[in-house]
């Protein structure tokens, strides 16, 4: 049995997966506990970071596997090699209900290509394909895409899950419908947003993207992060619509190295200043919106949220919708670490592994990970 699935987390600097980083994990215990229950021989395949198809020490997966040796209370075998008679040799040896996890997918260049003759390598170890990394479905990759060519191929029981709670969101959610995009790239989250505005009440943006959006205003951004070349296209929406609802005050500081920064409304923004966060009063125009929602969907935080000063307005719409009775549903690394680390996850509806993935299928595109699963 071939098992997807995405681990890539953060490694501290202890060279461990903490408590805080364990969440994509975590969310696939499912899948592996049924498969071992069922006496499945289960061969992980996963990647972290990216290594661009070379053998990178400190992207080995053996803190990866320690975490998961913990969290399954059993005893798992990590391979130092990707395939090869060695790693045939141990599944030969595997007995029913152990877990084999492969090293980093992405050591080998061929991954990130859709090699066929990769694929059929990776088929070899297995009778089964089983994907259960929504969060790398929107990869053209081999160990997601390429290979269900060449086994019978099924869906695992997280990305089951994230199919459920993520589809039917634009014609079947409660109204008020509201959105929340943030993040660093308007380029990335434009077409989504798009869709919003088509289905949603409203859609309230933060985050560097917002800056980009400000600038096509003609509002004041001074120094901050933003993509002239989509100006243009974000000057085709209609940027004066009440339904899109953008900061209207910011967190402002001399430099992204910045530790602290100065409350101000956005207009009053000086030259040489960014924009690192979104400001009281865009939070309570935001909280007075929320307030009336009956759905509500995020993705991508509001502020340079690596710099505790400017994690605020993220912090402060998670502490928002942790006490909302609105469906809440949460996707995107940053975002989720810091609901895990705040303690709130539970006050969620449901919170995605997936940000990229999120998106792409928010948008309506047709995830090359789910080609043969679900098309």
């Amino acid at each position: 049995m071939l098992l997807r699935v995405d681990f890539n987390v953060p490694i501290n600097k202890d060279g461990q997966v903490g408590k805080d980083e364990d969440y994509r994990l975590v969310q696939s215990l499912p899948t592996i506990r049924y498969l071992i229950k069922k006496k499945a021989k289960i061969i992980i395949m996963a990647h972290l970071g990216r290594p661009d198809g070379k053998r990178v020490e400190r992207l080995r997966l053996d803190p990866v596997a320690v975490r998961l040796s913990q969290l399954l209370r059993k005893s798992i075998y990590k391979s130092d090699i990707i395939f090869g008679k060695e790693v045939e040799q141990k599944i030969e040896q595997m007995k029913p209900g152990e877990v084999l996890l492969l090293e980093n997918i992405r050591f080998d260049r061929r991954e990130e290509k859709g090699n066929k003759i990769f694929a059929k390598q990776l088929a070899k170890l297995g009778d089964v394909f089983v994907n259960d990394g929504f969060a790398v479905s929107h990869r053209e990759h081999v160990s997601v895409a390429t290979i269900q060519h060449y086994l019978p191929s099924y869906a695992g029981l997280l990305l089951e899950g994230e199919l459920k709670s993520l589809s039917g969101i634009f014609e079947r959610s409660p109204k008020p419908l509201v959105a929340i995009i943030g993040g660093a790239k308007i380029s990335t989250k434009i077409k989504v947003i798009s869709r919003f505005l088509k289905y949603a009440d409203y859609v309230l943006l933060g985050g560097a993207l917002a800056n980009t959006v400000l600038k096509a205003m003609g509002v004041a951004v001074g120094k901050s992060l933003i993509e002239p070349k989509m100006i243009g296209e974000i000057r085709q929406i209609k940027l004066t619509d009440d339904q899109l609802r953008v900061p209207v005050d910011g967190i402002f500081a001399g430099s992204f190295q910045a530790i602290k920064g100065r409350i101000d409304a956005l207009g009053d923004i000086r030259k040489n200043e960014v924009i690192l966060d979104i400001g009281p009063e865009t939070i309570e125009l935001y909280r007075h919106i929320i307030s009336q929602a009956k759905t509500v969907v995020w993705n991508g935080p509001m502020g340079l949220i690596e710099t505790p000063f400017f994690a605020r307005g993220t912090k402060e719409l998670i502490k928002i919708l942790a006490q909302s009775k609105a469906k809440t549903i949460v996707g995107g690394g940053e975002t989720v670490q810091l609901i895990r680390m705040m303690g709130l996850e539970k006050k969620f509806t449901f919170i995605s592994t997936g940000g990229g993935a999120m998106l792409e299928y928010l948008e309506g595109k047709k995830l090359p990970g789910l080609k043969k699963i679900v098309y």
